[in-house]
């Protein structure tokens, strides 16, 4: 399965490397068809890699934040919170590789209530300042439990930041919701008092994985 995102840049992909292979045929030269036929196997294949979309498992329990990206956590930090998070907060940041899946799933159910897209710089996703510098877009979704605050983040190959949300939209934890084409990063943050599930360095999966636990309250 490949996601609608990327139906342009696959159909493009396929029409170089079919150029290529039949290039490769004409030529009478074994070590430039060679190169011809690897090349075309190379374009192809990372394209319908990077577009693929897998179908994903929800986790069942209700008190749960899950990632919005497939990657390595870059971050685990504390924060003095955000504009729509009050008090102390915590920061979760993933890395995704080109070699990911980079479509982008919601993390809580909801209500979106802010949308906004920010035009920037292309550091190195990896760099901590790219959270605040960086193209991105930012969203937050109010929760019966609280505000969670996630960006998509551009980094120094992505470019092409995608997504369908909408300020007033009620949005199901483990939707699609866009993707970053590319290598790119995503941002999540909470309340202080939620639980962090993992630790730095940890695989994640979008729609699967769960980044945060919400303690219940008395």
């Amino acid at each position: 399965m490949f996601t609608k995102y990327g139906y342009n840049l696959i159909g493009i992909a396929l029409i170089i490397s079919f150029v290529l292979i039949a290039l490769g045929i004409y030529l009478n030269n074994t070590p430039t068809r060679i190169v011809l036929f690897l090349l075309a196997i190379l374009i192809s294949g990372f394209t319908l890699n990077f577009f693929r979309d897998p179908e994903r498992t929800v986790p069942a329990d209700n008190n749960i934040v899950v990632s919005p990206a497939d990657g390595r956590i870059l971050f685990i930090k504390d924060v003095d919170g955000t504009p729509f998070i009050e008090g102390k907060a915590k920061q979760i940041s993933i890395f995704m590789s080109p070699l990911n899946v980079h479509i982008n799933r919601i993390p809580i159910d909801g209500l979106v209530t802010h949308v906004k897209y920010h035009r920037g710089k292309f550091l190195v996703a990896y760099d901590d300042k790219s959270s605040s510098d960086n193209e991105r877009s930012e969203f937050v979704i109010e929760s019966r439990f609280g505000n969670v605050f996630f960006t998509q983040v551009a980094g120094y190959v992505a470019r092409k930041i995608v997504y369908e949300l909408q300020k007033g939209d009620r949005v199901k934890i483990g939707e699609r919701f866009g993707m970053i084409k590319f290598g790119s990063r995503v941002d999540v943050v909470v309340p202080a008092a939620w639980i962090t599930e993992l630790k730095k360095d940890d695989v994640v999966t979008a729609g699967e994985t769960i980044l945060f636990r919400i303690p219940e309250q008395r």
